[in-house]
């Protein structure tokens, strides 16, 4: 098995490839779907017990850090699903990476005349794609929020404004600074669960028994940290959108 910074090809679906962090996505997805179904199946009572009373703990905990930093309900109404959906995708797929399987359960492919070993599932934000989408999606909300917050107009004027010359050039930092979001956010994802990864093949592979334990708790605590930063600053940059000048 060799270290590949892109995603596998597992198989192709009518022309479209399908990798390894693909599956582990939507088997991140699912899982939720399941846990979802079955708590609605189950009925949502006025006085939770067990696994409803914890779901609702871990999102009563978020909403009070979301309106923490945002005091306005309008925005909070509009904003906090989005940003709870990125906390509890990223914290799940960083996790599951972990579990016996990943990195473990695969098939065997040709690649450039050798056969390789193929793993059915990585961990999902290993893949510098979907770090990237998830980093767009949050930008581009900021934007969307900030306008719904401010207006088109008195939005634009942060990034094109013709005042003066140093508004002006103050505007283009400003369009620079939303940019850099984009590449900081994917990187810094990307970054630290790709090198994690890294990490728990190499241990395995040199102390394969009692050595990997302390790294899993490690990553345990790093997928949690990982998920914790990019929903804390996409909050603080939907606070920055909407808050006037």
């Amino acid at each position: 098995m060799e270290i590949s910074i892109p995603a596998e090809k597992i198989f192709e679906f009518n022309g479209w490839p399908i990798t390894n962090t693909l599956t582990a996505s939507v088997l991140t997805v699912f899982i939720w779907l399941v846990l979802i179904l079955f708590l609605e199946r189950k009925g949502f009572k006025k006085y939770p017990r067990g696994l409803q009373n914890l779901v609702e703990l871990a999102v009563e905990k978020l909403y009070g850090l979301f309106t923490s930093v945002i005091p306005s309900k309008k925005i909070s109404r509009l904003a906090f699903p989005l940003v709870a959906a990125f906390f509890i995708f990223i914290m799940t797929a960083n996790w599951l990476g972990i579990l016996p399987g990943f990195g473990s359960i695969g098939i065997w492919a040709s690649h450039n005349g050798e056969k390789l070993f193929v793993p059915l599932f990585r961990t999902a934000n290993s893949d510098l794609n979907l770090t990237l989408a998830l980093a767009m999606s949050s930008v581009l909300a900021t934007q969307i929020f900030g306008i719904l917050a401010l207006g088109l107009k008195n939005y634009s004027h942060k990034f094109f404004n013709f005042k003066g010359p140093i508004e002006f050039f103050v505007g283009i930092l400003e369009l620079v600074s939303e940019a850099a979001k984009v590449i900081s956010f994917s990187f810094r994802l990307f970054g630290n669960i790709f090198a994690g990864e890294v990490l728990l093949i190499i241990v395995a592979f040199l102390a394969p028994l009692i050595a990997p334990l302390p790294f899993y708790f490690l990553e345990l605590f790093v997928g949690f940290i990982q998920a914790l930063v990019f929903t804390m600053l996409t909050i603080v940059f939907i606070r920055m959108a909407t808050a006037h000048h």
